[in-house]
């Protein structure tokens, strides 16, 4: 094939789809399509059909409200191929697989993105009874243990609720029947190189293996130890949890 320059290649089209999609990445909510059309200088036709071709593959959701669009979970899967690059995956990978050979139960990497928690990584159990991968899900944060352990130690100018205190307190929450029927979950906040909390781990399973009791007794002794761990290659110099 001849050498040619690579704008020669360039397909007009495409190239559009792709303007529009990371346009879409650079806003921090969702935008309308006259916010899109004007930055990026396209008739609003145009950046409907796109959108609406995006919508149509998952990789953009449409509010029915407001009419406004954000990333769909396509976006996120295609990101799912290339976290394997970020920091913290790396430092958590071991550790995760680590803890889950050792308690023979489902490990879960969750990291905070505004106001949801998404589940970003997993080290599965070889358990026969098990809940079904929640890789690339979003929750709100505060709905589930693994996005109240990140609230409870996140600055904040008003006083923690009750509960939030008290994750805070002890250092750990848990849930029971918030992400299904039958599933618990166990979780322990993860501290950066700035004293921050952008991330949780956690163990996930069914109930019937992770009752209370088995949770506090068993489980939460080697999570806490792989979340100072993980913490601990991230940066984090301080005291983890007080321990």
């Amino acid at each position: 094939m001849p050498t040619r320059d690579k704008e020669s290649y360039s397909i007009h089209s495409v190239d559009n789809a792709l303007a529009v999609l990371e346009a879409l990445c650079d806003e921090p909510g969702d935008v309308q399509i006259s916010r899109l059309s004007e930055k990026l200088g396209m008739n609003k036709t145009s950046v409907f059909r796109l959108l609406a071709t995006f919508e149509n593959r998952g990789y953009v959701e449409r509010e029915e409200q407001t009419g406004r669009y954000r990333l769909g979970l396509s976006a996120y899967e295609v990101g799912q191929k290339l976290i394997s690059r970020m920091t913290m995956l790396r430092q958590a990978r071991p550790v995760m697989e680590r803890l889950a050979r050792e308690c023979d139960e489902a490990v879960y990497l969750a990291l905070r993105r505004d106001d949801e928690l998404l589940f970003l990584d997993m080290v599965d159990t070889p358990q026969q009874v098990k809940i079904i991968s929640l890789v690339g899900k979003r929750y709100p944060l505060s709905e589930i243990a693994a996005g109240s352990v990140i609230l409870a130690h996140s600055p904040t100018e008003q006083p923690l609720s009750r509960e939030l205190a008290e994750i805070h307190r002890r250092g750990w929450a848990s849930g029971h029947d918030v992400l299904g029927e039958g599933i618990a979950c166990l979780s322990v906040p993860l501290f950066n190189g700035e004293g921050t909390v952008p991330a949780s781990l956690s163990f996930l399973g069914p109930d019937f293996r992770l009752d209370e009791q088995r949770l506090r007794d068993n489980f939460l002794p080697p999570l806490r130890e792989a979340g100072q761990t993980i913490s601990s290659k991230l940066g984090f110099l301080g005291s983890y949890l007080n321990s």
